[in-house]
């Protein structure tokens, strides 16, 4: 175990070892095109040649350096590794938020995403990035909490009113919530033909955090169970996620009720 550690240490703790492998990963070079490339000295550059010689992870032609299979293997994994610990960075401050009941869903497929999470000083980024991600669709479909914030209701019922296409699934508790906001507001909006309200009482991660799927992107809004503060958004475009996450939504759709036909006195609340 001791000398994995070591190999490991030997490239993560370099400045310039991971760049001369990845370079070579692309293509044979010689040793100046390999200083170009990676900013490293002559002398640094001589002595991460020398060690991958060593380790039989390169082998030279001429002038020409290029990697061995087990160089290949090497970068390869080194760069897998590389990324998923940026993946884990990224995410390491909103993953108790996360989905654990979605069925499908992985941390490998959230590499792209963009991660709004409050700044010191600033706790405002997470709701601004849901206005922003309303206001640029021509449609919206989810469930949970994403838009529970008053800012965001508000920016969802102009946007149904401007025509936007709003197809949302809420737990009796948060549709409740949102109708005491604003009863005639929500009432306006639910009116319209674009408008399709729908309760489900057991919707996935409903204490952790919800989902939305706009024109292009796909989000998760991470909310607090007990302050019902939006923590965070997770949001992507990757045809992935967005794959997983149409499922994950068409499954609680089929068997959600819309609020006409819940048979309770929110859905003539709303209505009425």
């Amino acid at each position: 175990m001791g000398s994995s550690i070591e190999d490991i240490e030997f490239l993560a703790r370099s400045e310039h070892r991971p760049g001369v492998l990845e370079t070579l990963a692309e293509q044979p070079f010689d040793r100046d095109d390999l200083r170009g490339a990676t900013g490293a000295s002559s002398p640094t550059m001589g002595r991460i040649l020398a060690d991958f010689e060593e380790r039989r992870w390169i082998e030279r032609d001429g002038p020409t350096y290029e990697l061995t299979p087990l160089g290949e293997f090497v970068a390869e994994r080194f760069t897998d590794f590389r990324d998923a610990m940026v993946t884990e960075r990224k995410l390491r401050d909103v993953w108790r938020w996360l989905p654990r009941e979605m069925e499908g869903f992985s941390v490998e497929m959230f590499a792209d995403a963009t991660v709004s999470y409050p700044g010191e000083g600033y706790p405002y980024e997470p709701v601004e990035r849901v206005t922003r991600l309303i206001k640029e669709s021509d449609t919206m479909r989810g469930f949970g909490t994403t838009v529970f914030k008053s800012v965001n209701n508000e920016t969802v019922c102009e946007a149904v009113l401007d025509g936007m296409e709003f197809e949302y699934i809420y737990s009796p508790e948060v549709l409740e919530a949102t109708v005491a906001w604003n009863p005639e507001k929500v009432a306006e909006a639910a009116s319209r033909d674009n408008c399709s309200l729908f309760v489900h009482d057991n919707l996935p991660d409903q204490h952790r955090c919800g989902i939305g799927l706009f024109d292009e992107r796909m989000g998760i809004c991470c909310h607090d169970a007990e302050s019902r503060q939006l923590e965070a958004v997770v949001d992507t475009e990757a045809a992935t996620v967005r794959e997983w996450a149409e499922t994950v939504y068409e499954r609680y759709r089929a068997e959600a009720r819309r609020i006409e036909e819940a048979g309770s006195l929110l859905s003539s609340d709303v209505l009425a």
